[in-house]
């Protein structure tokens, strides 16, 4: 029989808040057996689709809200604002249904269908904005969401982007929990970037215990950020639109710590897509799109790595929130085949 909690004690209520925003983490970590033999080499999955709204994010997304109330930023019965690819605005207007919170969400226009639908079954207002503009357009997500924060009163812009407290939660949780799982014995640590939170402080504590571990971050092509940490040069003219939903940016994201990131590796939509196809099909393990990404780029490392290698990879999401693009053979075939 379960048991419901009695809201209309405010202490109760605070309780349970409080339990709700620390029900992220303590992933389960897996060896992927079919890949790993694929690659010659020990490939492990941090499995962040295990959270509550199945995406990393629910990490950051309680940081930044218990940080935010801490602060006194947000209070109960505010706005919750943020520019998001769909997983953060996931996590974030979950928490918001939650806490009593108002949640409204930019959303760039290539985000999945799915991900639209559950950002509005959970009550947050998206505002759709067009994915193939510049970063410092009015009509642009990122400049969306801070003219909609500016105009509301009470709203606290989460600014997952620049908040140093997304980081700051992967530092605290997702390290720690990778390490005691592996129990310290790990070479590679391979992240897809998008706003740099999960490789930044993943990697953060992970080489302030072993220095030695290599930390690949994985950029997609149209991205800028594989040619900003070779040469300091931000170079918009690289940008391009492709089809990946939270991997690569056209912006230099705050929260990307570069001295933590030894290097970038490039990926494309289609092989990231059919190596997520595959991993289902192989391994039995669903993932998303940038799933997919980090393991296309763990393929490509293949000839560097030894028989006795630990490579652990970041799982960011699931792949149901994927049904109408990666995991639709007529839109892989309309939208990737045709391309190549």
């Amino acid at each position: 029989m379960s048991i419901k909690p009695n809201l209309s004690n405010k202490n109760n209520q605070a309780f349970y808040s409080k339990c709700m925003l620390s029900f992220s983490g303590c992933t389960p970590l897996i060896r992927l057996n079919s890949f790993s033999d694929l690659v010659g080499t020990n490939v492990f999955a941090k499995l962040e689709f295990s959270n509550p709204t199945l995406s990393a994010k629910d990490r950051i997304a309680s940081h930044i809200i218990s940080k935010a109330l801490e602060s006194g930023e947000l209070s109960i019965g505010g706005t919750v604002v943020d520019a998001t690819s769909g997983n953060t605005g996931m996590a974030l207007a979950h928490i918001s249904r939650i806490m009593g919170f108002n949640c409204v969400l930019t959303v760039a226009d290539k985000a999945s269908q799915e991900k639209i639908n559950s950002l509005k079954a959970l009550g947050a207002k998206v505002v759709l904005c067009p994915a193939e503009v510049a970063p410092d357009d009015s009509r642009s997500y990122y400049k969306k969401a801070i003219e909609i924060s500016e105009s509301i009163e009470g709203a606290y812009y989460t600014d997952q982007n620049f908040n140093p407290n997304n980081k700051d939660a992967h530092y605290q949780t997702t390290g720690p929990e990778i390490w005691d799982q592996m129990d310290g014995d790990v070479n590679y640590f391979v992240a897809t970037v998008g706003t740099g939170g999960t490789i930044s402080g993943t990697a953060r504590y992970l080489k302030e215990n072993d220095d030695n571990i290599n930390v690949v971050g994985v950029d997609a092509y149209g991205s800028v950020l594989k040619k900003y940490h070779e040469t300091g040069i931000y170079d918009i003219s690289i940008a391009h639109p492709y089809k990946m939903e939270g991997v690569g940016k056209s912006i230099i994201p705050g929260n990307v710590d570069f001295d933590f990131i030894d290097r970038f590796v490039k990926v494309g939509d289609l092989k990231s897509a059919l190596r997520a196809r595959n991993l289902a099909k192989k391994d039995g393990i669903w993932g998303g799109h940038s799933s997919g990404a980090a393991l296309e780029a763990v393929f490509q490392m293949k000839n560097e790595f030894k028989p006795s290698d630990k490579v652990v990879v970041i799982f960011s999401d699931h792949g149901s929130k994927y049904l109408s693009t990666i995991y639709n053979d007529a839109w892989v075939e309309e939208k990737l085949y045709s391309k190549v």
